[in-house]
C-alpha cells in the first residue's frame, strides 16, 4: 500500500516512518509528490487541520493519505499555543523564535504543566477521514536543553522524565512522544487499511 504523508517536514516524517514501520507500507512524504497543494490550517483543533491536510492530499493524489497536527499545550497560558505552535512567534517565525517568545510568556510562572497533543487523520481517495490522537504530559523548563528534535522539544520534559525531548534519543522519543502514541492508536485503529 502506498500512503501519502502529508507533510513537508523532514522531521515529522522522519517519526512517522520510525513509528509506522509496517511491511508493505510504502510511506510517500508531501515534498516527494510534485505539484501537491499547501493546506492553509484553518481548523480549530488539532484534529480539523490533521482532516484538512488529509483529505487535500488523499483527493490530489488519489492515494490513501496520513496527516498530523500537532502542538505544544500550556496550562498557564490556556492551553496556548495550541494549534498556533508552528507560528506562535508569527507567521514564518522559526523554532527559536518561538521558544523565546514562549520563555518570555513564561517568566516567573511557577506552573510549568504543559503537554504535548497529536490528532492523526487517514482519509481515503474520496476524501473520508477519520482521527486518532496522543498526548503526552510533561513540563516546562526555564532554559532550553539538548541538541536533537525540534519545535519546543529542547524546553519540554515529559512526565516520569528528567531529560527533554531535546535530549533523548531519538528511539526512545519515538516510544514515548505524542506522536508516538498517535501513530500507535493509528496502528491499532487502522490496521485492516494498513494490512
Amino acid at each position: 500500500m502506498r500512503l501519502i504523508v502529508a507533510t513537508r517536514n523532514r522531521h515529522k516524517v522522519a517519526e512517522i516512518r520510525a513509528v509506522l514501520a509496517i511491511p508493505g507500507l510504502e510511506l510517500i512524504a508531501a515534498a516527494d509528490w510534485p505539484g501537491l497543494p499547501e493546506v492553509e490550517e484553518t481548523g480549530l483543533t488539532f484534529a480539523d487541520n490533521a482532516i484538512l491536510k488529509a483529505v487535500a492530499a488523499a483527493r490530489a493524489t488519489g492515494l490513501w493519505a496520513l496527516a498530523d497536527d500537532s502542538g505544544l499545550e500550556v496550562e498557564a497560558l490556556q492551553n496556548a499555543p495550541g494549534v498556533r505552535s508552528a507560528r506562535f512567534a508569527g507567521e514564518g517565525a522559526d523554532d527559536a523564535a518561538n521558544n523565546r517568545k514562549l520563555l518570555e510568556l513564561m517568566d516567573g510562572v511557577g506552573d510549568r504543566r504543559a503537554r504535548f497533543r497529536c490528532a492523526i487523520a487517514l482519509a481515503d481517495p474520496s476524501g473520508a477521514a477519520r482521527t486518532v490522537d496522543g498526548v503526552c504530559p510533561g513540563k516546562l523548563l526555564t532554559a532550553a536543553r539538548g541538541a536533537h528534535g525540534f519545535g519546543y522539544d529542547p524546553l519540554f520534559v515529559p512526565d516520569g522524565g528528567t531529560l527533554t525531548f531535546a535530549e533523548l534519543p531519538a528511539e526512545t522519543k519515538n516510544r514515548i512522544s505524542h506522536r508516538a502514541l498517535a501513530l500507535a492508536a493509528a496502528r491499532a485503529a487502522w490496521s485492516h487499511i494498513f494490512a
